[in-house]
């Protein structure tokens, strides 16, 4: 089926009537999913994402993305945290429109030409929202799509499936790092013992950059208008969040923010055995930018990019379990 019929079959799944999609627009930004923008004849504007053939080359938590989305929207819902909300979703490629997700359309974009003053203050409310998502319990520990199995009981269990998972995917690509994949797991598996101290699944993003955060920008005050993406969504550790965060810097820095998550309640002592988990899952999620460079098939230059702005990062990541342990 073409772009346009998937469209009318999402909505009508959905209970829109077909009829009413008057305009598409294509959304960049994502690197896994097709995204675009449905808008209705009434003004309503709705986010479809389509993921890829599920014969396309993935890393392995990758699979069943749409289901973590649907999560952390759920979620996000609960507690009153701006993101959108699923208007309809198939999981299976069985279903008319294929595997799909429909959301609802989150006011804001970028955080370009923001003034210091205005850029602190959103960042001390995301923390806000942050520890309010934070106080969110979980079934279990892990990815929500079962991609590794029933959610488990203790988060070692769980994380160390999806470390290990990381780098079964290094070795299934022959993806260049800057230290032996052996070493890296020898490294991680020394401060292994650190994980037993999370006991509560959380819900975690383990997506934020800046260009997941909308800003809304009203007549007055800036404010955060959605976090979106929660495709990569876990029940886990909320020390986990902090690494796309601070995406290549270091969460520690981030005064603003970490003002904002503690006087909403959240606990952000950094704790050596705070660090050592800190240190892994900035690891993790290291790894995952050089890993799926493979998968993704992408250009010489994002290669260059990742290899010169990532790769340094993961080195000291690990250089910073090595020094804890």
């Amino acid at each position: 089926m073409d772009d346009g019929e998937r469209a009318r079959l999402a909505l009508a799944a959905a209970g829109v009537p077909p009829e009413h999609l008057a305009e598409r627009l294509p959304l960049g930004g994502g690197t896994y999913n097709t995204v675009e923008e449905l808008r209705l004849t009434d003004g309503t504007r709705l986010v479809l994402k389509v993921p890829p053939p599920s014969s396309t080359p993935a890393l392995a938590y990758e699979s069943e993305l749409l289901a973590a989305e649907a999560e952390f929207c759920r979620v996000a819902e609960t507690v009153g945290v701006p993101a959108p909300r699923v208007a309809g979703v198939a999981l299976d490629e069985a279903a008319p429109a294929g595997r799909h997700i429909l959301l609802t359309h989150c006011p804001g974009g970028g955080w370009d030409g923001l003034a210091v003053g205005q850029e602190a203050a959103l960042r001390r409310e995301l923390g806000g929202l942050l520890a309010r998502l934070h106080r969110v319990t979980g079934p279990g520990f892990g990815y929500p799509s079962g991609t590794f199995g029933p959610l488990t009981a203790d988060w070692r269990s769980a994380f160390t499936g999806m470390f290990d998972g990381l780098l079964a995917d290094a070795h299934r690509y022959g993806a260049w790092l800057p230290r032996p994949v052996d070493e890296v797991a020898r490294t991680a598996k020394a401060a292994y013992d650190a994980l037993d101290e999370v006991t509560v699944p959380r819900p975690v993003h383990f997506d934020l950059w800046q260009g997941n955060i909308l800003v809304e920008r009203g007549e007055t005050t800036p404010r955060v208008g959605g976090l979106i993406d929660g495709e990569r969504m876990f029940w886990g550790d909320p020390i986990a969040d902090f690494v796309s965060l601070a995406l290549l810097a270091d969460i520690r820095q981030d005064a603003d923010f970490l003002t904002g998550y503690q006087e909403a309640g959240g606990e952000a002592d950094f704790t050596p055995s705070v660090r050592r988990r800190y240190a892994l899952y900035r690891s993790y999620l290291y790894l995952i930018m050089l890993i799926e460079v493979v998968p993704r098939a992408m250009d010489e230059e994002q290669i260059a990019w990742r290899r010169e702005a990532v790769a340094p990062q993961l080195t000291a990541a690990l250089d910073e379990l090595v020094d804890l342990a």
